[in-house]
């Protein structure tokens, strides 16, 4: 008989080797065996994720085998999803939209992101990765969100998160949303150049953010 404990051990190691089929029998089994999906998110796959993000950097595996885990990634977070909406906090109180800058295909990142925040109670509307600026600028203007959160993965990709904060300036619309930034290039120092109202380094430091910027820290 399985154990909690061992089902943890599974995902985390399912997770880091890109192994689909070990990874979705493990989540199954906590949602079925009523473990709380914020803690599956937490602890099981946004915890695996992190140790898999620092193998990354000390060049132990490479991008190819980082996408296949964020692949793998997103279909446990399908299962985990609908099991945070049933939980009373999960209420939405305000809207954030998200987005991977244009030119970067990285989403993994915001994708842990937006599913803390639901934990969280925020809505998430997410526009995807490699989002054009004028897509930005016409969710903003019709969602009218309390938060835009915007992700870079790539040196090359981080100029375009100053790039949306001027086309929000001149549209208009910058005094009425929030601006959070995040990425591996992207650093406080950055933050504070372009203008954005938050940065945070990790997933549970973003949602941390979210609630100051909208006061409900």
């Amino acid at each position: 008989m399985a154990t909690e404990e061992q089902m943890y051990e599974q995902l985390n190691k399912g997770l880091n080797d890109g192994d689909e089929a070990k990874s979705l029998e493990a989540t199954h089994w906590l949602v079925d065996n009523g473990v709380n999906p914020v803690e599956i998110l937490e602890e099981g796959m946004a915890k695996a994720m992190f140790i898999l993000g620092e193998r990354w950097k000390r060049g132990e595996v490479f991008l190819p085998e980082v996408v296949v885990s964020a692949e793998v990634f997103k279909k446990c977070n399908a299962i985990v999803e609908p099991e945070l909406a049933k939980m009373g906090e999960a209420k939405a109180s305000s809207l954030v939209v998200m987005l991977t800058v244009k030119g970067d295909l990285h989403d993994l990142g915001k994708n842990m992101v937006g599913a803390m925040l639901k934990t969280s109670g925020f809505e998430v509307h997410d526009l995807g990765k490699d989002v054009p600026t004028d897509k930005v600028i016409a969710a903003v203007e019709e969602l009218k969100p309390a938060i835009v959160g915007m992700s870079a993965l790539l040196t090359t990709t981080v100029p375009q998160q100053q790039v949306v904060i001027k086309a929000l300036k001149k549209n208009g619309l910058r005094d009425k949303v929030k601006v959070m930034v995040g990425g591996a290039p992207v650093t406080q120092e950055w933050a504070d150049q372009i203008g954005a109202d938050g940065y945070a380094p990790s997933a549970p430091e973003a949602v941390e953010m979210a609630k100051q910027l909208i006061g409900k820290a």
